[in-house]
């Protein structure tokens, strides 16, 4: 069949209106299921191509969401794009990445990229060395439905997607301490963001909690890398009474904690365990396998998705029935590098 078949012809073959084929085909309300899936079996019998750019003149919309993540290199993102993507193919969105390579100026490109592309919305989350969010600011008041994930900031009142961090690092310290553990330290990451300093206060939180006093020279404050849980456990070991274990910010800053203790020949679990957060992959295929806060990264993505998409369908504005923040709760996975007993 020819290639220029239109609404009006699935229309005419299946005896309904032009507008519910409309609907069906776009996955909009006010369609069965039933509908939805028979007008779609047509189209694609019918070699029905959808012409983009008369419909996104028409509609105002182009069915893309634009997608900015820290750093490709990390499992966790892209574990929750795959959660982003599934919720798109559902809906006819497309999706377009930006990766920003924990820099705000790539960030900023990021936004000026997808708002010339004109996308229906954009889900983000914040780059470690972002300090000045003007440039998310922008978004908003140019009306364009934005969500954060992972990394939000509340200060600027944008929805947001996160799991809950302070019980994570709660559990984690917890944990240790129930290992029997004595002196349980913790690698920080930067404190501008909120999941880090909320990590930071669960962990002081449980130590208070189970009698144990917080003492501040077992804080080390780093830039959330494997370079940095190598510099922690140098520092730690140089105490006059170094700690036991350790609860690291998040896995790679673990992964360097374990190298460097390796390193040193210390024993892990038996003289120092070590607790990550955020479940990478490599955890269970490193010796020992590595304890961890799994933050139920594809369910992220997929909220985050529903989330944008209730913006969307209101045209970008926050009603009282919009939810403005979804927190979901951390898994734990503890595993050979904290097991202790």
């Amino acid at each position: 069949m020819n290639n220029k078949v239109t609404i009006a012809d699935i229309a005419k073959e299946l005896n309904l209106t032009g507008a519910t084929v409309s609907r069906a085909l776009n996955n909009r309300k006010g369609t069965s299921e039933e509908t939805r899936k028979l007008v779609q079996a047509a189209a694609e019998k019918m070699n029905y191509r959808r012409d983009r750019i008369a419909w996104s003149l028409r509609s105002g919309r182009t069915n893309i969401i634009g997608v900015i993540i820290p750093s490709a290199e990390i499992n966790f993102f892209g574990s929750v794009v795959h959660g982003i993507e599934s919720m798109a193919n559902q809906h006819g969105y497309n999706v377009l990445i930006y990766q920003s390579n924990e820099q705000p100026e790539y960030e900023k490109k990021a936004i000026e990229t997808f708002l010339s592309t004109r996308v229906d919305g954009i889900l983000a989350s914040i780059a470690k060395e972002t300090m000045e969010f003007s440039h998310y600011l922008e978004i908003k008041e140019r009306g364009v439905p934005l969500v954060f994930f992972d990394r939000a900031n509340d200060s600027l009142n944008i929805p947001s997607v996160v799991v809950d961090d302070f019980k994570g690092a709660y559990y984690a310290t917890e944990h240790l301490l129930k290992q029997g553990y004595q002196r349980v330290a913790h690698i920080a990451g930067q404190q501008h963001l909120k999941i880090f300093k909320d990590r930071l206060e669960g962990y002081k939180a449980a130590l208070t909690d189970n009698g144990v006093p917080v003492e501040e020279e077992l804080v080390f404050f780093g830039d959330v890398s494997i370079h940095a849980g190598r510099q922690a456990i140098q520092y730690f070991l140089s105490l006059s009474q170094p700690p036991d274990a350790v609860f690291a910010v998040e896995d790679f800053t673990a992964l360097g904690a374990v190298k460097e203790l390796k390193d040193k020949h210390i024993d892990i679990p038996g003289a120092f365990g070590v607790i990550g957060f955020a479940n990478e992959s490599f955890d269970e295929h490193i010796t020992p396998s590595l304890s961890s806060i799994d933050q139920q990264t594809v369910e992220m993505g997929k909220e985050a998705f529903r989330l944008l998409m209730e913006l969307i369908e209101g045209n970008g504005v926050v009603s009282q029935q919009t939810r403005t923040k979804v927190v979901l709760d951390p898994v734990t996975r503890f595993r050979q590098s904290s097991q202790k007993r």
